[in-house]
């Protein structure tokens, strides 16, 4: 859903009204059709020059100060005025690609304009608050009910940010849409903790083709759809149907049986054995086993388990500048599509089109060469890919190159759910993913001030985000392979997890 963000904060050509000044004429009389009649006021008021196209460029934020002056029908073609002044009357926009926006409606330009970066860092800030509290919140009461609280609030927040109409009041129920928005992590640590080893790259995967297809789907219905409110409605109310899973969703085992609940782990171990035709032992728990968790639930993991040892350390650090990276390229790249000089919509659709290759790619990858090597592999492509697309000028080239830098990066972004949910302990499973993906929405939020640094050195950000891709690549040789092996269900085990890669750097 996060991806419409670039249609609701879409900007425009604007130019200074001048509803405040007195014209005595109309645009009738002298054979002028409305457009016509609108680029011959411009003409008069707005100051312009000619780009090296030989367009003719209106100025965005001043126009000639005719205040006081009467402008008649035989005067308007003779004056001659050079003093400027700021549009201290209101903005009019150019609304034949986008009805509304919230730039239009909030005035976001000239002086504001960076305010539209502030509105989507509130977003990943909320995302940030939202990674800790609910990943938090979900190793305390359970992952099923962390997942539908978010679900309800992400619904009312989102349906209520279409009714507001002053920007504070947008971005505060934006940063609060990032936080409830959180549920899609929920839900994935629970297809990490009950898929076996096998088939996680397969289901892993497909989870990710929906948000591909969600993807382009916004982007077909934000062409039909040209106002930004009915917009943000069309892509809230749908949030109400999760609430059918209520009745058809469960909690994870794993996370029961880390509370020693056993006997509820088992009933729904056996119900998933039955639909699944498969057999179980008469005994699933043993005695051991017992002793071992009730151990593990007595000194229940925190935020610190995750730096306790050195080996755990060295790798939690890796994998949080690893979501990192690949965030803040794979947002950054989203939302650069308006400058690669294509259609909007277009490049939307085949930005979202271009993901599905690249789960697709992961699902067949991850089973033949692990997990390590492929997103090392891709985050060093998606760089490569950043760093040329600097020295191809906008268009069709630019958008190839750019395409291929969104492909590595969300093939190695979908690699680090994965990798980091295979990694991370149990008892600390949540809570890694939840700090995890809190380091990535602290790079959402930094990477719309990256795309601001674009103003003094248009290749800068690219050059920021290709050099970060390459150096993650890399380190990520240094975190253990996953593929094929049992989940640590303890944080001893965690930290003996694949000790050929053992590290010791931090001790």
């Amino acid at each position: 859903m996060s991806s419409h963000r670039f249609f609701l904060s879409a900007s425009s050509e604007h130019w200074c009204s001048t509803n405040d000044y007195d014209f005595d004429f109309n645009c009738t009389s002298i054979e002028l059709d409305n457009k016509q009649c609108i680029e011959f006021i411009k003409n008069v008021t707005i100051p312009s020059s000619v780009n090296k196209k030989g367009k003719v460029v209106y100025e965005q934020c001043q126009r000639y100060n005719l205040t006081g002056i009467e402008i008649s029908q035989s005067e308007i073609t003779e004056m001659n005025v050079t003093q400027t002044q700021r549009c201290d009357a209101g903005w009019e926009f150019d609304r034949s690609q986008y009805k509304t926006t919230i730039v239009q409606d909030f005035n976001l330009v000239c002086d504001r304009k960076n305010l539209v970066n502030y509105a989507n860092a509130a977003y990943f800030a909320g995302f940030l608050v939202g990674a800790f509290s609910f990943g938090n919140l979900s190793d305390r009461i359970g992952r099923y009910p962390a997942y539908f609280i978010s679900i309800g609030l992400w619904t009312v927040v989102s349906i209520i940010s279409a009714f507001v109409y002053n920007f504070v009041a947008y971005a505060i129920l934006r940063f609060f849409i990032g936080a409830t928005s959180i549920a899609s992590l929920v839900a994935y640590i629970v297809f990490t903790e009950i898929v076996g080893p096998s088939k996680r790259p397969m289901a892993g995967n497909v989870i990710w083709l929906f948000f591909a297809v969600g993807y382009m789907l916004i982007a077909i219905l934000a062409y039909f759809i040209r106002e930004w409110r009915h917009l943000q409605l069309v892509i809230s109310v749908p949030l109400v149907l999760f609430f059918l899973l209520v009745p058809v969703l469960c909690e994870s085992p794993r996370w029961l049986i880390s509370m020693g609940r056993y006997e509820k782990a088992e009933k729904i171990l056996r119900k998933a054995a039955t639909e699944n035709k498969a057999e179980l032992p008469e005994k699933l728990f043993d005695e051991h086993e017992h002793i071992q968790m009730q151990t593990e639930k007595a000194e229940k993991g925190t935020p610190m388990d995750l730096f306790r040892t050195p080996n755990l350390r060295c790798k939690t650090l890796n994998l949080f500048y690893n979501w990192f990276v690949n965030n803040m390229v794979y947002y950054g790249l989203s939302l650069s599509t308006s400058g690669l000089g294509v259609n909007a919509y277009l490049a939307a659709f085949v930005s979202g089109a271009v993901e599905i290759p690249a789960y697709l790619s992961c699902w067949f990858i991850l089973d033949r060469f692990g997990r390590r090597l492929p997103i090392s592999t891709y985050l060093f492509v998606a760089g490569v890919a950043c760093i040329i697309s600097t020295f191809v000028p906008p268009g069709v080239g630019r958008t190839i190159v750019a395409m291929i830098g969104k492909f590595a990066v969300t093939a190695s972004f979908s690699v680090v759910y994965i990798f980091s949910g295979e990694i991370y302990p149990t008892p600390v499973r949540s809570i890694g993913m939840g700090m995890s993906s809190m380091c990535a929405r602290i790079s959402g939020i930094i990477a719309p001030f990256i795309l601001i640094l674009g103003n003094y050195w248009e290749q800068l950000p690219f050059v920021i985000f290709g050099v970060n891709s390459i150096i993650a690549g890399l380190l990520a040789l240094l975190l253990p392979e996953t593929h094929g092996m049992s989940l640590p269900e303890t944080l001893v085990e965690g930290d003996a997890f694949d000790s050929k890669y053992r590290c010791t750097v931090l001790d």
